[in-house]
């Protein structure tokens, strides 16, 4: 029996729309004075109305879609943690976790992009989105304690999901809810995760100066051939992110990018190796934490559903950050899955842009209550996984479940491998490897002409 989840957010598509619509009240007399002023201001509120709407129905379909069902007889994956929505604690976990998620969308009203007009990335800018929504989820990794939710999400959701009876609600109540910290903590943690969470979404402003924003994704697209309106590939995402994390004040964190389906195990530990000048607390410990993205192509044109049981356990590692994908030109971010449905973030939704320099700027728009899913067959095949290790143990445990994951089914060759040693093949591999990797052939793989969007394929 199916369920409809209640991820909305209890308004219609038009009444949301009309929900970010700022009005000026720093002088209401002037709507008295002058009723031309006022029609003026309705006929532009209008306009901007019937833009945004049209540009959901055209990118998105927002309007068009009914509410998805998930069914609560079958267990959801949501990155890495398994929630049973028959059971009313689980369920609740799973509310709270979803929708404390990153949610990056088109939006409109921003200042220019450096060498265009534009003010909107609506219609091409979805796989910038979604990657933003990766990066996004691996800094709260980074710099939020395991398990934490948006005390937001504790209220605004609501419970009308069936439950299977009494005494298994009973017997589950407490099943997966964080735990609570004494009060005498609660206040101070509270609030200082609240300033951590604020700052990480201000990272990812419409602004030039936000070091993850449109506008700086933009600029590092450059070199790869890429400008504001074009079309990104999953791949070219994945090496700007390096790049704008490199330059960035996270001076604790690296972010490593596949090469041909490979991941270099020395080349990842000297990455992450610290310099002594870095007084960073993870640095002090001799390691950076790591991002890990993995462009890959599972198919040809289509998705070879041979892979689909390796995408599932991919998702159902704790340090996986989800996966950048979607269908042809139409990006998404793939965060779990339910029997043969993936569970996604959708960026196609045009929003007002927020400022994120105000002092306590809203923070909803960037956190989505509508759980979204997709059959499996309709994922295109060219994607990047991402992983996260806060330490050289959690990198070495990664490497370990990754490659169990990769190898545990009836695919011949995995989707990628990591190998000892360095991407150059000059060099000699190090004693200072990951000892339980064993190196891997390429044997059986057609390589295509190299290119950041192009991939070896399986």
């Amino acid at each position: 029996m199916d369920v409809s989840d209640e991820f909305d957010s209890g308004m219609e598509p038009t009444d949301e729309l009309a929900s970010f619509e700022m009005v000026n009240l720093s002088n209401p007399g002037l709507l008295e004075v002058d009723g031309h002023i006022q029609e003026s201001k309705d006929k532009a509120k209008l306009k901007t109305k019937l833009i945004s709407a049209w540009n959901n129905l055209r990118y998105g379909g927002w309007s068009l879609k009914g509410k998805p069902r998930l069914s609560k007889s079958s267990p959801v994956c949501l990155l890495g943690q398994s929630y049973q929505l028959s059971y009313s604690g689980e369920r609740e976990s799973f509310r709270w976790a979803f929708s404390s998620l990153l949610w990056m969308t088109y939006r409109r009203g921003f200042p220019p992009l450096d060498g265009s007009a534009l003010t909107s990335d609506a219609g091409w800018g979805c796989m910038l989105r979604s990657a933003q929504m990766l990066l996004a989820h691996g800094l709260m990794l980074h710099t939020m304690p395991a398990g934490w939710t948006w005390p937001a999400t504790h209220h605004q959701t609501k419970d009308d999901l069936e439950v299977l009876d009494d005494s298994l609600r009973e017997s589950r109540r407490d099943s997966g809810k964080p735990r609570r910290r004494s009060l005498g903590t609660t206040l101070d943690c509270e609030a200082q995760e609240e300033l951590t969470h604020r700052r990480t979404v201000s990272w990812f402003g419409d602004l030039s100066s936000a070091p993850f924003g449109l506008h700086r994704l933009v600029e590092l697209g450059r070199a790869s051939g890429k400008r504001a309106g074009d079309w990104y590939g999953s791949a070219i995402v994945a090496h700007i992110l390096q790049k704008a994390v490199a330059a960035s004040e996270v001076s604790d964190l690296a972010v490593y990018v596949a090469q041909d389906c490979t991941v270099y195990v020395g080349d990842v530990l000297n990455l992450c190796g610290t310099s002594r000048t870095d007084l960073s607390a993870r640095c002090r410990s001799g390691w950076k934490s790591l991002v890990l993205l993995v462009p890959v192509r599972l198919g040809s044109e289509v998705l070879n559903l041979a892979y689909t049981q390796c995408v599932k356990r991919l998702l159902e590692l704790q340090c996986c950050m989800g996966i950048i994908g979607g269908k042809p030109k139409h990006s998404l971010f793939f965060v779990g899955f339910q029997d043969d449905h993936l569970i996604y973030l959708d960026p196609h939704y045009c929003q007002t842009t927020v400022d994120v320099q105000q002092d306590n700027f809203p923070l909803e728009s960037f956190h989505c209550k509508t759980v979204r899913k997709m059959p499996f067959n309709r994922m295109d095949p060219s994607c990047t996984v991402g992983f996260y290790a806060a330490s050289r143990g959690d990198f070495q445990t990664l490497c370990s479940d990754v490659t169990e994951a990769l190898t545990s089914s009836e695919e011949k060759y995995p989707i990628f491998t990591f190998v000892e040693g360095h991407n150059n093949a000059e060099r000699s591999c190090t004693s200072d490897s990951v000892t339980h990797i064993k190196t891997k052939d390429r044997l059986g793989r057609i390589k295509k002409k190299s290119c950041l969007d192009e991939f070896v394929l399986l």
